[in-house]
């Protein structure tokens, strides 16, 4: 292999570079999604906590458990929102990830394009000299023949 095409390099250097920004990636879309599991697991503890105290409904309930319950919720909803933003964020550096891993993909695509291309020409040339050789042979077959 002493004349290695320049070009198996750096197809190696992309497809190493893609592989890296692929696993970037999974990590963000795991990151994600451990993030809106605990959004859902926030909204679902705010349902649960409503539906408790609509089923105490019709009962006597003094101002201040009424005032707790209600301070509770607002916690709850500022806790909401506040994982809603952290869900957005996740969702921005998956997209971001997303955007990375297709660009080293893009590179790494065009770099084997460029090494399919330059195997299709080699095989070209390839090919043309057989040819050439086989004319050249036939040729000189031919002068043997004719030749006095």
């Amino acid at each position: 292999m002493a004349n290695a095409d320049p070009l198996l390099l750096v197809l190696k250097l992309a497809l190493d570079s893609e592989e890296q920004a692929a696993l970037l990636l999974k990590s963000a879309q795991l990151e994600c999604q451990k993030r809106q599991n605990q959004l859902d697991a926030l909204n679902n503890y705010r349902l649960e906590y409503m539906k408790q105290m609509q089923s105490q409904q019709g009962q006597a309930i003094s101002a201040s458990h009424y005032h707790q319950f209600h301070r509770f919720i607002r916690q709850i909803d500022e806790a909401i929102a506040q994982q809603n933003r952290v869900v957005a964020d996740g969702e921005k550096q998956k997209n971001y990830r997303q955007q990375h891993w297709l660009e080293k993909q893009k590179k790494r695509k065009a770099v084997e394009l460029l090494l399919e291309n330059k195997e299709k020409k080699r095989q070209a040339l390839e090919l043309k000299k057989e040819q050439k050789m086989t004319d050249e042979f036939a040729s000189q077959q031919f002068f043997r023949r004719n030749k006095p």
